[in-house]
């Protein structure tokens, strides 16, 4: 919660509930991140949040941009951003999306499997890709899937057919998981990347780049290291495996660059009890997982909540949204310690939601309008 922030919620029409990103933070965040690794480029992971302000800031402080769609794509040039600073970083495209892309003057692309580098050496010839690999998401607490990546024994086939259809075999990428708390996670997905990077060279193929991906953390209910303690981690394992040859490399925070600048304000709708003897209270918003706060799904993300009786007797709650979906329950598992004394009505802040909120409620589902956004 900054000044500015405190001051627009003070002042404002009250119309639903809202999320609030103040600008002097992403500045902050972009200059920390700069500063942590300086021979690095930043890619703002756009679809952590796509607000044309926030586009438009880090565009004009010389950030790249990583997209996930042509739209996004779109969004970035429209921000200022020119086509050299723009990776297609989706390993997942239609063809006719390449075809796009291309022609808006987009030359990296991530891919990650052989079928990805046939749809671009089709359509957009010469490009540069990339090989996105598995990585082990120990320490995060927002873990990714199997979805994106292939096994590092395979990516050398991969780079090694993009090479022979004529597109520039240009790097390895991972992803460490979201909300990475372990400064040490990116040494192990570099040691395979050196290693990918030793196979090519024997088959000719020279690599340069190394995509570091995102990772870096907000700051939520826990205590998370800063953001220099991931620069010196990551170049003390980059000089460790690949000496005194370093790649080129570009990193594409998103949570960490927009999520600590952003609050949401939501209102209790009720509280109540399942039984008399309940020791649980319900505590329903008018925010939940379809509002919104999705990275609530199996409890993973924990926000801080703020509310004008704090520091009050404070008693275990079920956290609940608004909506007819069984599904929509933020924290069940692990009630979540509120005040006494909350009531209908009452006013809550969200912490730590400038990343992920919006772009998660972008369908009115039971007819509840999309999260306001509101950047300052």
């Amino acid at each position: 919660m900054t000044a500015r922030i405190r001051e627009f919620l003070r002042t404002r029409r009250e119309d639903g509930p809202c999320v609030v990103v103040d600008l002097d933070v992403v500045r902050d965040n972009y200059r920390a991140f700069a500063h942590a690794l300086p021979d690095t480029r930043v890619f703002y992971a756009i679809k952590a949040n796509p607000a044309p302000e926030i586009l438009r800031l880090l565009a004009a402080l010389g950030s790249c941009f990583d997209a996930a769609s042509v739209a996004e794509i779109e969004m970035a040039l429209a921000a200022g951003a020119t086509a050299e600073r723009i990776s297609f970083g989706n390993t997942i495209k239609k063809e006719r999306d390449v075809a796009r892309a291309y022609q808006l003057g987009v030359r990296l692309f991530a891919v990650d499997c052989l079928a990805e580098v046939e749809k671009i050496a089709r359509v957009a010839p010469g490009a540069k890709v990339f090989c996105r690999i598995l990585c082990d998401c120990d320490g995060a607490e927002w873990p990714l899937s199997r979805k994106f990546g292939c096994v590092p024994e395979m990516a050398t086939d991969v780079l090694e057919q993009a090479h022979r259809l004529g597109l520039e075999a240009y790097g390895v990428s991972f992803h460490v998981g979201s909300q990475q708390t372990n400064t040490e996670a990116w040494d192990i997905a570099l040691a395979s990347a050196s290693a990918i990077f030793r196979e090519c060279a024997e088959r000719g193929i020279h690599l340069r780049m190394v995509n570091l991906g995102g990772g870096f953390p907000a700051r939520y209910l826990k205590p998370v290291p800063g953001v220099e303690s991931y620069g010196d981690a990551i170049f003390r394992a980059l000089s460790r495996h690949f000496g005194n040859r370093l790649p080129e490399t570009i990193i594409e925070p998103g949570r960490g660059m927009v999520g600590d600048a952003g609050v949401i304000e939501a209102e209790v709708v009720l509280v109540s009890k399942k039984s008399e003897e309940d020791a649980v209270r319900w505590v329903y918003l008018d925010i939940g997982k379809f509002g919104g706060l999705a990275e609530t799904m199996d409890e993973a993300i924990r926000y801080p909540i703020r509310t004008i009786h704090d520091g009050d007797d404070m008693v275990p709650c079920v956290l609940a949204g608004p909506t007819c979906d069984s599904a929509d329950v933020m924290y069940e598992k692990v009630p979540y310690m509120l005040p006494v004394s909350l009531e209908i009505g009452d006013k809550v802040l969200i912490e730590g939601t400038g990343a992920y909120t919006t772009t998660y409620s972008a369908v009115a589902f039971n007819g509840f309008p999309p999260l306001k956004s509101y950047v300052i």
